[in-house]
């Protein structure tokens, strides 16, 4: 495999690397290692939709979207080029993360031009904050049994129902909602995608506080919520279809291949920074090895994302390399966060930002957090069930 980039990709990456010189991303310390559960803090999240729109001002949002709806049109490797830049800047993640991954590329496919026209634009300059409705109590990995109803009045689909761990929902102005509009048929189909105004009456938003601390996730209730029928995305009672194209946009989401291996760099000062026996815990060759054994499985994962993106290129769809790179990542970020805490010993029991914590306490926060990504986007049992049975061709359990 040729692992390098073109010369209009290198171009690419150098007119974005010179824009990000010359507007360097404003950051408080440390604050990367808390980017991924951010929590309540509203001068925090002013600070992030001020960095949305000077990135959308520059022409950086959404570079992969069709030049005719705002984008750049940017290639598979030059969204490779563009998350590693954003990485090596440490710039913070768009405010309305989900509304340029998720909603834009949906509305686009299936909206119609009507709405494409409404929501398109205030997507990409964060003018409109979205969340996204799909998990309920009862339906998390199994998203299709979800008991949110929605029932007609004249020109209103009247919602009824509760949502569960939606992130940003105490921010967003809009929500994609699926919802059941028809109880009698089966499962997945009965199902429609509306688009809610977060703002209507009816709708509360309960913040649930994880163990970080953090506030980013939430539940909300729909009680009577009148929704235009013109909000409807795709087809009524055909909305998984619709649901289905939303989270292939997420799954082939093109992240930074290089983030694994920054965090085992991350780690190895660390090490090189905790005094141990007169000397450093690097100079302890069994810190060593284990700190080298997660740089081994880091570039393993590395590659593995290379393989994906090279599937990608070649026109094939998605193959089983996500489920191996959600597995591994998460099940890899909770290693080396428990490491961490092996290798601070009294130092770990400090939390975030406190007196006389090591570093701020990051590593303490992240051992905390680590266990939201074996959940999110997909748990890690649901991961071994798809490798297990999709890719191995091993009996259902």
């Amino acid at each position: 495999m040729d692992f390098k980039f073109s010369a209009e990709d290198e171009a690419f990456r150098t007119e974005l690397r010179s824009w990000l010189d010359a507007n360097p991303p404003r950051r408080e310390p440390a604050e990367h290692a808390e980017e991924a559960l951010p929590d309540a803090d509203a001068r925090r999240w002013q600070r992030r939709v001020a960095w949305h729109k000077k990135m959308h001002a520059g022409g950086w949002v959404g570079i992969s979207w069709p030049k005719e709806y705002g984008g750049r049109g940017a290639t598979l490797t030059q969204q490779v080029v563009y998350t590693e830049e954003m990485s090596r800047a440490q710039a913070p993640a768009l405010v309305n993360q989900l509304g340029t991954m998720l909603v834009g590329p949906t509305l686009i496919q299936w909206g119609t031009e009507e709405q494409k026209r409404r929501y398109v634009p205030k997507i990409l300059s964060a003018d409109e904050i979205w969340c996204q409705g799909y998990s309920e109590p009862s339906s998390g990995s199994d998203v299709a049994s979800l008991q949110t109803r929605a029932t007609e009045e004249g020109d209103y689909f009247v919602v009824n129902g509760q949502k569960v761990w939606t992130s940003d929902a105490h921010h967003a102005d809009m929500c994609i909602l699926l919802v059941r509009t028809d109880p009698d048929a089966p499962k997945h189909r009965g199902i429609s995608y509306i688009v809610v105004d977060m703002h209507s009456p009816g709708i509360t938003v309960r913040p649930l506080v994880q163990i970080t601390g953090d506030r980013g996730f939430n539940e909300v209730f729909f009680e009577d919520v009148r929704v235009p029928k013109k909000n409807i995305v795709g087809q009524k009672n055909q909305g998984w279809q619709v649901a289905i194209t939303t989270l292939m946009f997420e799954r082939t989401g093109v992240g930074d291949p290089n983030t694994n291996t920054n965090q085992v760099l991350e780690l190895a000062r660390l090490a090189q920074s905790i005094p141990r026996n007169g000397a450093t815990a690097w100079d302890d060759t069994s810190v060593r090895q284990q700190i080298a054994q997660f740089a081994a499985e880091a570039a393993a994962l590395k590659y593995t994302a290379y393989r994906q993106l090279t599937r990608r290129l070649r026109g094939l769809p998605p193959g089983p390399e996500s489920s191996v790179l959600k597995l591994g990542t998460s099940e890899l970020y909770v290693r080396m966060t428990r490491f961490a805490m092996e290798l601070l010993g009294p130092y770990s029991q400090f939390e975030r930002r406190a007196p006389f914590a090591l570093g701020r306490g990051v590593w303490s926060y992240r051992m905390l957090a680590a266990r939201s990504y074996t959940i999110g986007g997909g748990t890690s049992e649901i991961q071994h069930n798809i490798i297990g049975e999709r890719v191995l061709g091993l009996p259902k359990g």
